[in-house]
């Protein structure tokens, strides 16, 4: 009875944890030139899994040149968005617009950040693009809260070092994976389904491969689809995967079990385009983009595979335990599909409200 009722607390615990769970993305702080000198602002904060990034860190506030100015005609502007320079502790609202007009000096030559992120913990995507099509796109954090635009065409990444753009893309994927608890829930299934080392090698492989090469079609451009209904069927793949491990024995084998790493790759072409969304919110900078499409993709696999490796041990010791009552091997899949069905009605509801 004690065992079971560790089990049963150990439940609670993963579905309160994966209950709130949604992918990472990062604070955004995205200007677009619509006439010279004149930029639109939004400012979108994470969301509510990303707290367990930014607890701790100073109130977060936009940081533009002193001669840029608000203007009050700024597409979706309201009377609560905050001005152009927020006063310390105080933060926009999560997803606000507004309008600068930063005359004939624009932002050139003068620095542009973010007030409070020095010192904390948080990551910022900083995008800047001007009418003609030059974009600069950069990651800010606690050791560099802001920086100098630089003149002219070139500028693309803040003028970063390869070796930056590297280091900073290969960190957000690495953050990503371990903070996109559905993709991990994913992994975590396949590890139930499979049993022997050479199939879970197999199908990780195959999952890799087939996430691999959708995320990198969706950064090129060569496929499109809108994010939402991707991140609904990301949760009804878990969905299946999880009725799949609750089946009783002695029923027909399915091709899940048969061959889990083609089911592996056919649902990793759909996480793929999940990464993808993701890559696209934070900005791909134009001139590093096979180098950031590399450094991310090479994130994702290590916190997959620092995920697999920190759960074999405990997945291969639960399969030698000698329960009580055969039924509590089902626990994780019943609990796996709970979460999985409540992402996936919440999405389709998201999906059915955004339309």
């Amino acid at each position: 009875m004690p065992r079971l009722t560790r089990l049963l607390l150990l439940t609670q615990l993963f579905l309160a944890v994966t209950a709130a769970a949604h992918s990472f993305e990062p604070l955004l702080f995205d200007l677009r030139e619509r006439a010279p000198g004149v930029f639109d602002v939004r400012w979108r904060l994470p969301g509510p899994a990303a707290g367990l990034v930014i607890a701790g860190d100073a109130a977060l506030s936009p940081a533009l040149p002193r001669h840029c100015r608000r203007v009050d005609d700024a597409p979706g502007a309201t009377a609560t968005d905050q001005p152009t320079f927020v006063a310390p502790g105080s933060t926009p609202a999560e997803d606000t617009t507004w309008r600068v007009d930063c005359g004939s000096d624009g932002l050139r030559g003068y620095p542009v950040g973010i007030a409070g992120l020095a010192g904390g913990r948080s990551d910022a995507v900083l995008r800047i693009v001007w009418r003609d099509g030059e974009t600069l796109t950069t990651v800010l954090h606690g050791g560099a809260p802001d920086i100098v635009v630089p003149p002219g065409r070139g500028g693309v990444s803040g003028g970063a070092p390869t070796s930056a753009v590297f280091a900073r893309y290969l960190q957000l994927g690495v953050e990503h994976i371990l903070l996109g608890f559905d993709h991990l829930l994913f992994v975590f299934g396949l590890l139930l389904l499979v049993d022997s080392t050479a199939t879970l090698v197999k199908t990780v492989t195959a999952f890799t491969v087939a996430h691999s090469v959708s995320l990198a079609l969706a950064i090129l451009g060569f496929v499109h689809v809108p994010p939402a209904p991707v991140e609904a069927l990301i949760a009804a793949s878990i969905v299946l995967l999880a009725a799949e491990l609750a089946r009783p024995a002695g029923q027909p084998v399915h091709l899940t079990r048969r061959a889990p790493w083609v089911v592996a790759f056919v649902f990793g072409l759909l996480h793929g385009l999940g990464f993808a969304g993701a890559l696209n919110d934070i900005g791909v900078p134009a001139n590093h983009i096979a180098l950031a499409l590399l450094s991310f993709n090479l994130g994702v696999e290590i916190g997959q595979l620092l995920f697999v490796f920190v759960m074999t041990g405990p997945v291969a010791v639960a399969a030698r335990i000698r329960w009580p009552w055969p039924r509590l091997r089902l626990v994780p899949a019943y609990a796996m599909g709970a979460v999985a069905m409540m992402w996936t009605l919440e999405r389709l509801q998201g999906l059915w409200t955004a339309s």
